[in-house]
């Protein structure tokens, strides 16, 4: 049997890498000749084979599409008709190749484009300079997918398409992200580089400042950045939209390549509704045909700080986008690799050269053949009737016309091709002044062909001619800008008085002022009060569930007391179900006591419980079976006391610079609870309350309290971890301690 045996791994490495390199040359990379892949390529071609020249009428794009894919590209013909689609699209591509009528999307959504039944299209005139010489014997030919037909294995491009609308493209362990330029910076940069090839890339970043997209957006790179990523092909393009100020509104006059205006809209309306955008009061989209994007943020009042909001948004929308920069190319050496700028431009002029060339000689070998040609016509004129008698009386005139004029068989062909009328008309001067004007173009074409200065010369005057001709002033301008920032969302919030209520089972509220009896509102069924905190609205919400973790909301972001609240389930997840038993409400620079009621604690700053994440951050290590305390506010750092009174009736005041200060963690013991009495929970921590010496605080018991001032505490100071004293009979069991405000 006629078959060949390897191992699994072999074949799948062996078909692996076939695959790679199919997808690297023949899909996703451009070549740097004409800058086009070949699904690119095969729909120009074909398109000119239809005759849809740019003066042509359009004609249906599934007619298009049905002959790139059944004769040059075996592939889904809704990939080929998208490929075809971005060729179109003005807002994609920097110069399009393909004249569209029809719906072929919008800046909005690229991808809205019509069915390919419905659309019509042909060539823009730019993409003559891809096609004018491909007559010429420019290009090598190949078989097409069965064999049936050849099609160009490259388009003679007389101007470097692969900068000018670059290119974007993910194959097997490598990707390409080309930017577009400008036609004019780069035909500038290529005829200096052919006057000076030693000139290097800063010398060529003077004609070509940055990359040229599609929109009128601004790129706010540095320069230095932009000249870096010239010279190592890889880099970042950050743009920026184009605004300006209209009494109290902003509007926004040019977005970023490739982001949608209805997009960006709807970025603002989701901060908006987060109220994190309360100087802006209305978004408008006033974008018509003749102004394509015009985009309008209502400020409240001419008192905000405009360039701030747009430095905010810039941040927190697409009006600001980065892309990538990886210019990675099929080379002519046929290998993909990563190029810098004046290695792009230097192998493009390389292969233009190369084209040229092929150009001239194949115009040649056509002028060398019709010389031969009217060298045997002239024999014909001087020798008409014996000429005439041999066709006439000859067996075989062909050949006894070669032998008796020394005729080659092309001459002979091209003398018997010619009907007898047009041999009696043929004129001696006529065919000598051929001769003569195709003997000056043949001196012409050679002398260019062998020298060097002449080739130089006709490339710099074709490519001056498509600069004059296709060349357009700059679309995105090069500003250097400061870069943006977010607000700081507390500054955009008014401050004022709230109340945030927790409920046992996790739902949370907020209340304006401080004046609100939480334990009277209503809560669900079978739900209610647990804790809450007085704070204010521009101010962040801690809440510490009872093992030690803390989780932050924006306190004006808390739904009304009016109604019930939202749980905090759905906006965080809770380890074991352990729900939040305490709230606090206090700046960030302020400092709290952080306890367990097992008995230890420390301090720290409250920024330091604050978290964005979904499963909160652990501030407090809780031993297992205890449970975290309310947070209690530091007033006076320096000769502050703490208060610890334990459900014994045990109670301790001890200074607070005897505990550590400390972002997370268990801390040191505050007061002496027996192990015994502690691990078999008989006594636990039950209040703690932080005070100075000009302050006095209550301890209630049940409907009884007794107030405690400076002078009383004698009994009760001592150092931390002491066992402390009990307090007087009938208040020993503490429900909580209250401080009172200094006088």
């Amino acid at each position: 049997m006629d078959f060949e045996s390897i191992s699994m791994g072999e074949y799948a490495e062996k078909a692996y890498l076939d695959y790679s390199m199919y997808v690297v040359l023949d899909r996703a990379l451009p070549f740097v000749g004409d800058g086009l892949k070949p699904v690119q390529r095969r729909i120009v071609y074909a398109m000119s084979e239809l005759g849809l020249s740019a003066q042509s009428k359009h004609k249906k794009s599934a007619r298009t599409i049905g002959d790139v894919i059944g004769k040059f590209h075996p592939h889904g013909d809704s990939a080929c008709y998208e490929a075809m689609v971005l060729m179109a699209q003005p807002f994609s591509y920097r110069y399009p190749l393909v004249d569209g009528q029809g719906n072929f999307g919008s800046p909005d959504d690229p991808k809205s484009f019509a069915a390919m039944r419905y659309t019509e299209s042909r060539l823009t005139a730019y993409a003559k300079t891809l096609l004018s010489e491909l007559p010429s014997g420019t290009v090598d030919w190949g078989p097409n997918f069965d064999g049936t037909l050849t099609e160009p294995e490259w388009l003679p491009a007389r101007l470097p398409n692969v900068l000018l609308n670059g290119a974007s493209g993910i194959a097997v362990g490598m990707a390409t992200d080309l930017p577009p330029h400008n036609l004019t910076e780069v035909a500038d940069a290529l005829l200096h580089l052919l006057d000076r090839p030693q000139s290097d890339i800063e010398t060529l970043c003077q004609f070509i400042q940055a990359p040229d997209y599609p929109t009128k957006a601004e790129i706010i790179t540095s320069r230095a950045d932009i000249l870096d990523m010239y010279q190592t092909g890889h880099g970042s393009i950050r743009m920026r939209a184009v605004y300006e100020r209209e009494g109290n509104d902003l509007v926004v006059m040019a977005l970023p390549h490739q982001c949608s205006g209805s997009k960006v809209l709807e970025q603002i309306a989701t901060q908006m509704r987060a109220k994190k955008l309360p100087m802006v009061s209305d978004l408008r989209d006033e974008s018509d045909h003749e102004t394509p994007v015009r985009l309008v943020i209502s400020a409240r009042s001419n008192r905000v700080d405009f360039d701030a909001l747009m430095s905010h948004l810039f941040a927190t929308t697409d009006l600001e986008k980065t892309y990538k920069v990886n210019m990675n190319v099929i080379g002519l050496d046929r290998r993909p690799q990563v190029k810098n700028l004046k290695t792009i431009l230097t192998e493009w002029l390389s292969f233009r050269t190369d084209t040229v060339r092929r150009r001239l000689q194949h115009r040649l070998d056509k002028v060398d053949a019709r010389l031969h040609i009217l060298e045997g016509l002239l024999v014909v004129y001087l020798n008409l009737d014996e000429v005439i008698r041999i066709i006439r009386e000859e067996d075989d005139p062909k050949t006894v016309l070669m032998t008796t004029f020394s005729l080659s068989e092309i001459q002979a062909d091209a003398i018997l091709d010619t009907r007898l009328r047009h041999l009696a008309r043929l004129e001696e001067m006529k065919i000598r002044t051929e001769q003569i004007e195709l003997q000056a173009e043949k001196s012409d074409l050679e002398g260019t062909l062998k020298s060097r200065a002449k080739m130089k010369a006709l490339i710099k005057s074709e490519i001056e001619a498509d600069k004059e001709t296709y060349g357009d002033p700059r679309n995105t301008l090069l500003v250097e800008r400061q870069a943006a920032s977010v607000f700081d969302e507390t500054t955009l919030v008014a401050s004022e008085p709230s109340t945030v209520i927790l409920s046992k089972a996790g739902w949370v509220r907020a209340a304006k002022g401080h004046d609100i009896d939480p334990q009277s509102l209503s809560y669900k069924t079978g739900d209610e009060y647990q804790d809450h905190a007085l704070g204010r609205s521009n101010l962040i919400s801690v809440f510490l569930s009872a093992d030690g973790r803390a989780f932050s909301l924006a306190t004006h972001t808390l739904p009304s007391a009016r109604g019930q609240g939202d749980a905090l389930t759905a906006k965080f997840t809770f380890k074991n179900n352990m729900l939040p038993t305490s709230v606090t409400c206090l700046k960030p620079s302020k400092k709290v006591l952080m306890c367990s009621d097992a008995g230890y604690g420390y301090y720290g700053l409250v920024e330091n419980l604050h978290s964005k994440m979904k499963a909160g951050k652990a501030v407090l290590s809780v031993p297992k079976g205890f449970q975290s305390m309310k947070p209690q506010a530091i007033g006076v750092e320096h000769e502050a006391y703490v208060v610890c009174v334990t459900t014994a009736g045990y109670m301790l005041v001890f200074p607070l610079d005897e505990l550590p200060e400390l972002a997370k963690g268990k801390g040191n013991k505050l007061i002496n609870i027996p192990a015994k009495r502690l691990k078999s929970g008989e006594e636990k921590l039950m209040a703690v309350a932080v005070i100075s010496a000009e302050q006095s605080f209550l301890v209630h018991a049940g409907a009884r309290y007794i107030r405690f001032k400076w002078k009383d505490l004698i009994h009760y100071l001592g150092t931390r971890a002491k066992r402390g004293n009990l307090l007087p009979q009938g208040f020993r069991n503490v429900d909580r301690l209250e401080v009172e405000k200094e006088n």
